[in-house]
C-alpha cells in the first residue's frame, strides 16, 4: 500500500502509550501520522449524560471499530481522513473533526487494537506497552482527575467496575498477538530508541521510492 507502514500501540490503561506515541511524533514530525482508537468511540447523541456515564468504555463494543478500519486502509493508501474527536467531559463525540494526513508511518494507539482480528491484520508492527497494575492505576487517576476533570471517586469506581475486568478479559489476553512488547512504556529508552531506529530505516526507505 504505497511503501505506507502502520504501527499499532496497545496497552492497559495508563501504561505509557501516549509517552512513545509522542515521542516518535516529535522524533518524526510530519513523516508519522497518528491516529487514536478513543477518538472513535461510538456516539450517543440519544441518551443522557447521566446514561452515557453508566457506559462500559472499557469493552470492544464501545468502539466503532469498522471506521477506525476504513480510515486506516485510507491511510494506508495514501489518503487523508477526517478522524473523529471525543469529548471525554461529556461523554460523548464531539460534532469536531480533525483531518489527518497519510504519512510514511500511520501510528494507531489504543487499549484494544489487537483484540481485533481485521484491524491486526492491517498492523505492520504491533507493539504491545506492560505495565504494572498498580503504576498505571495511578496515572489513569492523575490523568483524569486532572485532564478530564473527574471526580476522585468517579474514576476509582469505574475502575473498579469496568476497567480492571476489561483489562484483564480483553487486553491483558491481546498481548500474545504482540510482535513487541516494551515493559514500562516511554521510560524503556533501549525499546524506544530500537523502535525509533526501525521507524528511520522505513522512512529513509520510503523517500527514495
Amino acid at each position: 500500500m504505497n511503501n505506507i507502514i502502520a504501527i499499532g500501540i496497545a496497552g492497559g490503561t495508563g501504561s505509557g502509550k501516549t509517552t512513545i506515541t509522542k515521542l516518535l511524533s516529535r522524533r518524526f514530525g510530519t513523516d508519522v501520522s497518528v491516529i487514536y482508537h478513543d477518538n472513535y468511540y461510538k456516539a450517543h447523541n440519544e441518551l443522557t449524560y447521566e446514561e452515557r456515564a453508566k457506559i462500559n468504555y472499557d469493552c470492544p463494543d464501545a468502539f466503532d471499530t469498522d471506521l477506525l478500519i476504513k480510515d486506516l486502509i485510507t491511510l494506508k493508501n495514501g489518503g487523508d481522513v477526517l478522524c473523529p474527536v471525543y469529548d471525554y467531559t461529556v461523554h460523548n463525540r464531539s460534532e469536531e473533526t480533525v483531518l489527518v494526513k497519510s504519512a510514511p508511518v500511520i501510528i494507531v494507539e489504543g487499549i484494544l487494537l489487537l483484540q481485533n482480528e481485521e484491524l491486526r491484520s492491517l498492523l505492520d508492527m504491533k507493539i504491545f506497552v506492560d505495565t504494572d497494575a498498580d503504576v498505571r492505576i495511578l496515572r489513569r487517576i492523575m490523568r483524569d482527575v486532572k485532564e478530564r476533570k473527574r471526580s476522585l471517586d468517579s474514576v476509582v469506581e469505574q475502575y473498579l467496575a469496568t476497567v480492571k475486568p476489561m483489562h484483564e478479559m480483553y487486553v491483558e489476553p491481546s498481548k500474545r498477538y504482540a510482535d513487541i512488547i516494551i515493559p514500562e512504556g516511554g521510560h524503556n529508552l533501549v525499546a524506544v530508541d530500537m523502535l525509533m531506529e526501525r521507524i528511520n530505516a522505513h522512512i529513509h526507505i520510503a523517500g527514495k521510492c
